[in-house]
């Protein structure tokens, strides 16, 4: 019998390997929570769709101050309108939150509706830094705090793509919350088979632990770019066209999917406190998935990088906490971080908080609450 080259056993053994996984997912429920990846989605295909829900928050403590586990205001239908504050949905119908929406009341229902939920503001501390957690929506979403797009989720049709799996979580920065009384959610949901709705998870407003403990608080918008040279650590550099993402959230959930590989990041500032002399102070960025070198004007002052290869590497984990060095931060003027941040996998950036500055006696405070 003629020889089989080393393609063709490989082949045959591709083959078999496939076979099998199909006729195991034959046997399993069709329901979407328990999809799996087919064989070849995780060979060729983008497979970390499948493992979002697992990822975010992992390492990150935040803690509920507002339950959003009640009854919402439901309507179906799609009307750009409805995202607006002073929109009244008073005869909108009562749903619970979370569930599905076909377990109340509209079995079978496969299209656009919009939910809406108030909460007082005066439960929260403008001091701290705030998200909104809505858990998993089957399948895609668009997410409104007092009629400003606060996060988005997955694509609506045309160009479709759920996002089930994914929990859902949004931050707001404090411009937008109204502490003195009411604000107002509102999510545009699409569900195009199956289940729909906010199905899963604890919904709330939560705070990120750590943050009441920051000097100055550098959640939000950061500047952005997948280009990699070494003068974007430049504090004079013109970084106008770049783009912008929120800190902190994986660089994957804003429109850089399948990035893996070396990024920048940078946040102009000034202070919003007086530097004392006999002070120290830290920059600290959370949680950074993979790698990072951190610079303050002009300066690197933190690296973060143990050497190890994907699968094996922990430097994901780590608080990054950066002495700043005596006189570095500018009393006057604008102060400029840049961060170079290198992803060996997954999903990748600045993904957890805190995010700011703080003193060593709030960095003590701070550290000793996270573990």
């Amino acid at each position: 019998m003629k020889k089989m080259n080393k393609n063709t056993i490989i082949g045959l053994l591709v083959l078999v390997i496939s076979t099998l996984w199909s006729a195991k997912g034959q046997a399993q429920s069709e329901s979407k929570w328990e999809k799996e990846p087919s064989f070849w989605e995780l060979i060729f295909g983008n497979y970390s769709e499948y493992y979002e829900h697992e990822i975010p928050n992992k390492f990150e403590d935040k803690y509920r101050v507002i339950d959003l586990e009640k009854q919402w205001k439901f309507q179906i239908g799609n009307n750009d309108k409805w995202s607006e504050p002073d929109q009244n949905d008073k005869a909108w119908v009562d749903i619970q939150v979370p569930a599905e929406w076909e377990n109340e009341g509209f079995h079978g229902y496969d299209g656009y509706a919009w939910y809406r939920v108030h909460f007082d503001g005066r439960n929260l501390k403008p001091n701290e830094a705030h998200y909104l957690v809505l858990g998993f929506i089957d399948d895609v979403d668009e997410t409104f705090l007092n009629g400003t797009l606060v996060g988005k989720t997955g694509n609506f049709p045309p160009r479709f793509r759920t996002a089930y799996n994914s929990n859902r979580e949004y931050f707001i920065g404090n411009e937008l919350i109204n502490f003195k009384g009411d604000n107002v959610i509102a999510v545009k949901v699409y569900d195009e088979y199956q289940i729909g709705g906010i199905a899963k998870g604890k919904p709330g407003i939560y705070v990120s632990g750590g943050s009441e403990q920051l000097l100055q608080n550098l959640y939000g918008a950061w500047k952005f770019t997948k280009s990699n040279h070494k003068y974007f650590a430049e504090s004079d550099l013109d970084d106008s066209d770049w783009d912008v993402v929120l800190v902190p959230s994986y660089w994957d959930n804003q429109g850089y999917r399948s990035l893996d590989g070396t990024a920048w990041y940078r946040k102009s500032f000034k202070l919003q406190f007086d530097p004392k002399a006999d002070e120290s102070y830290y920059l600290v960025l959370g949680r950074i998935d993979d790698y990072d070198v951190t610079y303050l004007n002009d300066k690197q002052i933190g690296e973060t990088n143990d050497g190890r290869d994907f699968g094996n590497s922990h430097s994901y984990q780590t608080l990054r906490l950066y002495p700043i060095p005596k006189n570095l931060l500018k009393k006057h003027g604008t102060n400029t971080i840049a961060v170079k941040v290198k992803d060996i996998g997954l999903e990748g950036g600045i993904y957890s908080g805190p995010i700011g500055i703080v003193t060593q006696e709030g960095m003590t405070r701070m550290i000793r609450k996270r573990n």
